[in-house]
């Protein structure tokens, strides 16, 4: 039993049309190093090529010997080759087969494999001077049995001259020179800076009137501050003598801090759609490479280019991989490499002039971590600062993703963006996305406000497992467990409303969860932290009150509070023994040291413990005063697996406390008469789910991280 806030899950790729498909199998795709080794290993062939069917020289005495007198010649071709003539030697099939000849079977051409010859060859002075020196030794034998002679003067051939051989090499070495440089000096298939001898140079992406970006701030919703800031970067390059006119200078850069998902990237594309100059976008990681130098050269070549594109703009997404405080973690005698990088991102952009029109864009969000000379004024002039929307927010960034999708009637964005707090842009589009996977699922015609609530259910808790074998013991005890949450926080004042409780497992553990709809706030009281320590606890509280043991369902549900507990002793100074002090440490300045002394760790360790008991007692006696009620819930649970904010009220009765949430402000106004029930399915941040022992633990927003 776990508490999820603000969890996320993977976009869901769209493979829905394929599924009945058989995909083709894929052609293996080209790689230029099969090239490369077809012509190292031509190259290497050539001059068996060139050589092939030469034959063996000897000389005339050997031929007469060995060959002409044992009769195993069948024939002599000569013919003229400079200033001597060449009698080439033909070898009788029959007689190859011979102990003498077995050296040619070793020395087999490539094409020549039969070796039908010729076999060997002589030089003689002239063509009548072999004639007659083969009409001498046949003197003795019969007309019919004398060897032949063919004189053929244009046998002569070409590739056998050697200086032809040569040229022919040469030309095929500098062919393959011309053709591996090009390549590695990204020529016509290298791209720039994509091969070894343009490893120095940017990687950046140029979007120029070419290549123009299509996303606009339309298409940015929920930013309307950060907007703000970055059209006016727009509107200086646009407009420039606006500013200048009046003494104003254009800002060098301007860093986009925020949260993972919450549109920076987005932001950027959208200056680039909207700026009508050069933009040059590029990842911090491209600046890293394992050679020396080559991070501080990348940088160099990125702000000549934009220098020659000026005026325009540069954005480094993830700037923390280059842009981290230097000083730290360092090999002693060491070179690091980034922060050589850095150094010289740090003087391009202190080193052009404000006239030149070159604005950078970079996003992050671990600004923590940046080295404090790069965030300095006159590098980075404005922070801005991208949280995660608020409720209008959520409602803009619904309408932008719900365009594309095919929509039933009463499909309300507003109703959507208030069962949604937390939430950050990325997730509302795959909350849309969802909800358009399932219903066609379930061959729908339009989506509807059930396929929405059922997403953002599986975008909370992940995926519904209906079929997953539970015990009938377990059941029942992750049944109780759940109740206990809800009697909590329905007798809490300032706990938050539950509106839906289930025991259908979901995601990868979670055997059961309670949703809650709190009221959206950025500043947390003591009695609100309290309650919400003892709504936390009241899974574990009712199955000790209820079974006398306990289980291990309540990991996550201890963490929390204990996390929770130390924040409020240590960080928000809630403990009047420990005093008004903080020792929170976003810098990480104390690193392994504590900034207090063993004895006030002991303190703290005593006063958190104190209170969780104080708080766990506290819940045992609200728990026992409504064990009715709690007996009650666990049975209707145990009957239908899924019970409502209607249902609790049927059994419990009408929740004590008049506190309009944040959905009835925001969805039903302020007119009382006018309030509508809430809706039976509404998802929030606070999800309490029994996972035993094995947690899914997805990143949580809970109220120890609300600071002022």
């Amino acid at each position: 039993m776990k508490d999820i806030k603000d969890s996320k899950s993977e976009s869901p790729k769209p493979i829905r049309k394929i599924l009945n498909k058989k995909t083709p199998p894929k052609p293996p795709k080209f790689n230029i190093m099969w090239l490369y080794g077809i012509v190292i290993l031509a190259f290497l062939l050539v001059p068996t090529l060139l050589s092939g069917g030469s034959g063996k020289n000897i000389n005339f005495q050997d031929f007469e010997a060995n060959m002409l007198r044992p009769h195993d010649v069948q024939k002599l071709i000569v013919y003229k080759n400079g200033d001597l003539v060449v009698a080439e030697v033909y070898i009788k099939k029959d007689s190859l087969s011979k102990s003498r000849y077995k050296d040619l079977t070793k020395e087999q051409h490539l094409f020549n494999t039969n070796n039908d010859g010729p076999q060997y060859t002589f030089t003689d002075a002239s063509y009548e001077s072999v004639k007659q020196s083969l009409a001498i030794a046949q003197k003795d034998v019969p007309d019919s049995e004398k060897v032949p002679i063919e004189l053929q003067p244009g046998h002569e051939s070409f590739l056998s001259n050697w200086l032809v051989q040569g040229v022919i090499m040469v030309i095929l070495f500098a062919g393959v020179w011309i053709f591996i440089m090009r390549r590695m000096s990204g020529g016509s298939g290298g791209g720039p800076g994509g091969q070894i001898f343009n490893i120095g140079k940017s990687k950046a992406t140029l979007f120029d009137k070419e290549a123009q970006v299509s996303v606009t701030f339309n298409d940015v919703a929920g930013l309307e501050e950060a907007k703000q800031e970055v059209m006016e970067i727009v509107d200086f390059l646009k407009n420039p003598k606006k500013y200048t006119n009046l003494g104003g200078k254009i800002p060098k850069g301007a860093l986009l801090v925020g949260s993972p998902g919450t549109g920076k990237t987005l932001l950027a594309k959208a200056v680039a759609g909207e700026a009508q100059v050069p933009f040059f976008s590029l990842s911090g990681s491209d600046f890293v490479e394992m050679f020396v130098g080559v991070g501080a050269s990348r940088v160099r070549d990125l702000f000549r280019q934009a220098k020659d594109k000026a005026p325009c703009i540069i954005f480094i997404d993830e700037i923390d991989a280059i842009g981290r405080a230097r000083g730290k973690n360092n090999i002693v005698g060491g070179n690091d490499e980034r922060e050589n990088t850095l150094n010289q991102l740090l003087v391009e952009m202190d080193g052009f002039g404000t006239d030149s029109g070159i604005i950078i864009l970079a996003a992050t969000n671990r600004p923590d971590v940046l080295d404090s000379a790069l965030l300095r004024p006159g590098r980075f002039d404005r922070q801005v600062s991208i949280d995660k929307p608020d409720l209008v927010g959520r409602e803009q960034i619904f309408k932008v993703h719900l365009k594309p999708v095919k929509l039933a009637d009463g499909v309300d964005a507003k109703k959507l963006s208030a069962q949604t707090p937390g939430f950050a842009g990325a997730e509302i589009a795959n909350v849309c996305n969802e909800a358009a996977l399932i219903a066609a699922r379930k061959n729908k015609e339009a989506v509807d406000m059930q396929d929405f609530q059922d997403a953002i259910d599986r975008v909370i808790g992940g995926l519904e497992k209906k079929n997953k074998i539970i015990s009938p013991e377990e059941k029942r005890i992750v049944a109780y467990h759940e109740a206990g949450h809800a009697i909590a926080g329905w007798f809490l004042e300032h706990a938050d409303p539950l509106v839906k409780v289930s025991i259908v497992p979901r995601g990868v553990a979670a055997l059961g969860y309670a949703q809650y709809l709190p009221k959206e706030q950025f500043l947390y009281t003591t009695e609100q932290l309290l309650d919400g320590m003892c709504m936390t606890l009241g899974g574990r509280v009712a199955e000790d009150i209820t079974f006398g043991k306990i289980s291990t369902g309540a990991q996550n549900d201890l963490e929390r509070i204990t996390k929770l507990a130390y924040a409020m002793v240590t960080i928000y100074g809630m403990n009047a023994k420990v005093g008004n002090v903080s020792f929170n440490d976003t810098q990480g300045e104390y690193q392994f040291n504590k900034p207090y002394s063993e004895k006030t760790s002991e303190l703290i360790d005593e006063e958190v413990r104190n209170q969780i008991a104080d708080v766990y007692a506290r819940t045992k006696k609200l728990l026992t005063d409504k064990r009715e009620g709690l007996e009650k819930l666990a049975n209707k649970l145990l009957e239908k697996e899924i019970l409502f904010q209607s249902d609790l009220e049927e059994i419990l009765g009408k929740r004590p406390f008049d506190h309009r949430t944040t959905y009835d402000e925001f969805v039903n106004g302020t007119d009382e008469s006018n309030q509508e029930p809430v809706a039976q399915n509404l998802i929030h941040e606070g999800v309490s789910d029994h996972s035993g022992t094995f947690n899914r633990n997805p990143e949580e927003k809970d109220a120890s991280s609300n600071k002022e």
